[in-house]
């Protein structure tokens, strides 16, 4: 499980160190910042496919993505700090932390000159970073990892400047460990406003397949629902539909040519109604059920405002549902819903509410002093 969430210098996330617990809950107003926390998340996601920099590219490049205060501010609680130079996201556990530092090449040095590069990136054992605890260390375009021994090897691997170790170095005869990173970093799983307009992908009947984790589009809805009733848990998908609509069930019928179709059963009509039919609150409810009570559940679960589009009424069925996934997994919940965050409050026994605000054009932990901050140590270039 992860313990600590940081994050330097992206948008306005100055100089951020959160604690995680097994549900976290991340409030604030509006534009104090849980849109960038949601994307600092998945940023770091990106760096174990590869895919960072041009998750950077697709905002305008690493420039758009820094911090865009005044060079020198009162920073949080009290410090002072200059203007950023580079991108730095990272996180700890119990077992293992990660943490990377993405800056600007060398003027004149190439002509893609946006493309941030790995200044320094590091995977280690334990809650916090400390010498003796690397397991790998990068620093430019060199790598090095620990012999079984623990002593470092005396090979010195070479990875290109816009390549994460995670993928460069993952080999499982020489950095074993930062294998079992990448890979529990790759398991993660992010969730952000499904599609319920008339032609959303999950009203549409398709060929169904073994769907033990629902995509991203939610177009394979039916077929995710049936492999919860087969092979997970059918008796919690049975009452997390009639928790939120009382005597309701779904069935899912499979045609000959291989579709699968959603049939919503309600009481006192004559006849299921289909997912074209359903309302974009019932729907977008019974694509949270599908995503929450997979059979296969990730190390981490990220949510965005999943109460979109949902009455206040299914409110308390959704946290239920979300309190009963963060038995499988870590889960985390950006939203500003306040009649959710109480209803989270109400069911979540290992939770934690983090709510953000803005001093100085940065965004903060609210009552977080430095004394309260989560050890914490970025890797110096």
């Amino acid at each position: 499980m992860l313990t600590t969430l940081a994050v330097e210098n992206y948008r306005s996330l100055r100089d951020l160190v959160l604690p995680l617990s097994r549900l976290t809950v991340v409030t604030g107003a509006n534009g104090s910042g849980k849109s960038s926390l949601y994307k600092a998340l998945r940023l770091l996601a990106d760096a174990a496919r590869d895919g960072a920099v041009a998750a950077l590219a697709r905002e305008g490049g690493l420039p758009s993505a820094l911090w865009a205060g005044p060079e020198t501010v009162g920073a949080v609680r009290g410090t002072r700090r200059t203007k950023a130079v580079g991108l730095r996201l990272g996180f700890s556990g119990d077992e293992f932390g990660y943490a990377l530092d993405l800056g600007m090449p060398i003027p004149g040095e190439t002509a893609f000159n946006r493309d941030p590069e790995f200044k320094r990136e590091c995977v280690w054992s334990g809650p916090v970073l400390r010498p003796a605890a690397l397991l790998a260390d990068r620093g430019g375009p060199v790598v090095r990892g620990r012999e079984p021994s623990g002593a470092w090897g005396r090979e010195q691997h070479r990875i290109g400047l816009t390549d994460s170790l995670l993928t460069a170095f993952a080999d499982p005869r020489i950095s074993p460990e930062v294998l079992v990173v990448r890979e529990r970093i790759r398991s993660w799983r992010f969730y952000d406003h499904f599609r319920t307009d008339a032609d959303a992908p999950a009203r549409q009947a398709r060929v169904g397949t073994r769907t033990p984790v629902l995509d991203h589009d939610g177009a394979d809805l039916a077929a995710a629902l049936q492999t919860i009733r087969e092979v997970g848990d059918p008796a919690e998908l049975a009452a997390a539909v009639d928790d939120a609509f009382p005597g309701s069930r779904l069935e899912v019928a499979a045609a000959e040519d291989g579709r699968f179709a959603l049939q919503f059963h309600q009481p006192r009509l004559l006849r299921p109604l289909s997912a074209a039919e359903l309302s974009d609150g019932t729907l977008r409810y019974l694509l949270w059920v599908a995503a929450l009570l997979s059979p296969r559940p990730p190390e981490l679960l990220v949510l965005n405002e999943p109460e979109t589009s949902l009455h206040p009424d299914l409110l308390p069925a959704l946290a239920a549902l979300i309190a009963a996934a963060a038995a499988r997994t870590q889960v985390v919940v950006v939203t500003h819903a306040l009649p959710l965050v109480r209803a989270l409050e109400a069911v979540g026994d290992d939770s934690a509410l983090l709510e953000l605000e803005k001093e100085d054009s940065a965004t903060v932990l609210a009552g977080q002093g430095l004394l309260d901050r989560p050890s914490w140590h970025w890797p110096k270039r």
